[in-house]
């Protein structure tokens, strides 16, 4: 054990290379045991309070809270299935975006497909499987299009019944899109997924 470490910690998964890639050791393999800048933190967290509120009303009852943590480092979020808690990472771009999207209107339908898509790759990376594979494809479908500018036609609304429309982008918030420097978090969102599968 590392000098000042107290406890042992353990992880269970389907395999070595499932457990060693899992978001809950990300803040353990970049410390050691580094020491927290608190005010920022707290600063941090009181932005993301109406992100935390919009996103447990999006899952409803799948987790008990949603709370902000400095548990995960590299991934937006992760779950602590044991208490049913969905822990977000206020310094993951992928939240802040999403923050900001959910300040701006908090039923936006593309902040409640990327809410469940978040959950959705968040049980994918700690071990679980999908109750409804089908329906993640086709969130993961949808996102594509909507990063791609693609209008859905009538033969793609039959097969998308079960989704909730998304919203019409403007033209302003394309070009925002297409111009941005910032990644886009949908190419974000398919490299994670590229990882992941």
């Amino acid at each position: 054990m590392k000098e000042g470490q107290n406890d042992i910690c353990y992880i269970t998964g389907e395999s070595k290379k499932v457990v060693e890639n899992s978001p809950f050791l990300e803040k353990l393999k970049k410390k050691g045991y580094e020491s927290e800048d608190q005010k920022k933190f707290e600063s941090l967290k009181e932005k993301f309070e109406g992100l935390c509120k919009v996103i447990k009303d999006v899952l409803g009852d799948k987790f008990e809270k949603v709370i902000v943590s400095d548990r995960a480092v590299d991934s937006p979020c992760c779950l602590v299935t044991g208490e049913k808690t969905m822990e977000i990472n206020l310094e993951n771009s992928i939240m802040e975006d999403l923050r900001k999207r959910a300040d701006a209107d908090k039923n936006n339908k593309t902040v409640k497909d990327l809410v469940l898509l978040l959950l959705e790759i968040a049980l994918l990376t700690s071990g679980f499987s999908l109750e409804e594979p089908n329906t993640f494809g086709n969130r993961i479908h949808r996102m594509l299009k909507l990063g791609l500018s693609i209008d859905d036609d009538a033969a793609d609304a039959d097969a998308d019944a079960d989704m909730p429309p998304l919203e019409a982008a403007d033209d302003a918030e394309k070009a925002r899109w297409r111009k941005s420097t910032k990644p886009n978090p949908f190419r974000v969102i398919y490299s994670m997924l590229l990882k992941v599968l």
